[in-house]
């Protein structure tokens, strides 16, 4: 058959054409499989803000174990099936949020990332605003922070470093690793052994007016124990005496000064951060901006993350994007205070007065509770 240009040509534009498309389609699928990367990668960051699972329960290391001794702390406050210290109704496999599937995807991600001991931990106090504090934290894509308690430097100790960095979620260089612990600001043993793990623990500490703190103390404790004496009975050791009872936790936590001159043993002042939690209430976005600082994070939680919620009393968390519905902490949350005899609240104003004072003193600022 004699060569003919026209059929060759006739041959060859549709190989180039098909090779074009390849081409073209290649470049799609490398543009579409990047932009999956980029938002696994950082759905991997940020907590999802629904509400948690019950499965989480029975992944809480130190869930149904009571609070340490205080000391010789008369403690009718344990925190036996404590809610607050799971991280109420909230979910805390958010801090572990993985793209869904063990697929080659999640494995290439997941290389890049290890478990961390934390560089900072939010250390107290109890009733305080501390879960409050690290579900704002959540929010910030340069955190990663396991949601339960895991009480290790109080209760678990014994069991190791290495059983403690397992508790931890996975992260990426360049992330924090954060846990919340509030019974280790006023558990003797714990700054010690925070500083051997590294003296270079940033600590958060989250305080509350100490009489409104022992009162959302008991609340917690009768809503759980409804037959626990009268909040007036076990505030004083001899009621007609006045003399107020110290060996009784709800009024120990709030002796912020005695707490933290153990500290100061062995951190300086500049590795602690005291939060106000009624700040953190009235406004949550401008003690975000300190707490940011503090950790040398960019400021990527700010006001539009919160919506203000007027029956609970608090914050409530929103994605900045789209119309989605706020969503707030758990149920257990803004529980309603019992009315108290205005006598003994004025008598343990005057009992924290001096603590107070000293606080302000040694932290170098007035949270205005007098």
């Amino acid at each position: 058959m004699e060569y003919s240009p026209i059929l060759h040509s006739l041959h060859v534009v549709p190989s180039s054409h098909v090779k074009n498309k390849l081409l073209v389609f290649l470049i799609m699928l490398s543009l579409w499989v990047y932009m999956i990367y980029c938002c696994v990668a950082y759905c991997s960051t940020v907590p999802d803000l629904a509400y948690g699972s019950a499965s989480r329960r029975d992944k809480d290391p130190a869930g149904d174990k009571r609070e340490p001794s205080l000391g010789a702390s008369r403690d009718l406050l344990n925190n036996e099936n404590d809610l607050d210290s799971r991280g109420d109704e909230w979910d805390d496999t958010r801090a572990e949020a993985k793209a869904p599937g063990d697929n080659a995807m999640s494995a290439f991600l997941n290389e890049s990332e290890s478990r961390k001991l934390p560089q900072a931990i939010i250390i107290g106090v109890k009733k305080g605003g501390t879960r409050a504090l690290l579900e704002f934290l959540r929010l910030h894509p340069d955190i990663r922070a396991v949601g339960a308690e895991p009480h290790f430097f109080d209760r678990n100790y014994d069991k190791g470093l290495e059983w403690y960095r397992e508790l931890m979620p996975k992260s990426s260089e360049g992330q924090l690793t954060m846990e919340k612990t509030p019974s280790y600001y006023v558990t003797k043993e714990v700054p010690a052994r925070i500083h051997t793990m590294s003296k270079d623990t940033k600590l958060i500490v989250v305080v509350r007016d100490p009489v409104t703190r022992a009162i959302s103390d008991y609340t917690q404790t009768r809503s759980k124990k409804p037959d626990i004496p009268s909040f007036e009975s076990l505030t004083f050791k001899n009621i007609s005496a006045g003399l107020i009872d110290t060996t009784w936790s709800a009024v120990q936590i709030g002796m912020y000064a005695k707490h933290l001159e153990r500290w100061l043993q062995f951190f300086p002042m500049e590795q602690l951060l005291f939060v106000s939690g009624e700040h953190l209430i009235s406004d949550p976005a401008g003690e975000m901006a300190r707490v940011q600082d503090f950790l040398g994070l960019r400021k990527v939680v700010t006001e539009r993350h919160f919506h203000f919620n007027p029956a609970k009393g608090f914050p409530c968390l929103k994605r900045p994007e789209g119309n989605s519905k706020p969503h707030c902490l758990g149920k257990t949350k803004g529980r309603t205070h019992p009315n108290i005899d205005p006598e003994v609240v004025q008598r343990l104003r005057d009992f924290y007065k001096p603590f107070n004072s000293q606080f302000y003193h040694m932290t170098g600022h007035d949270f205005g509770w007098d």
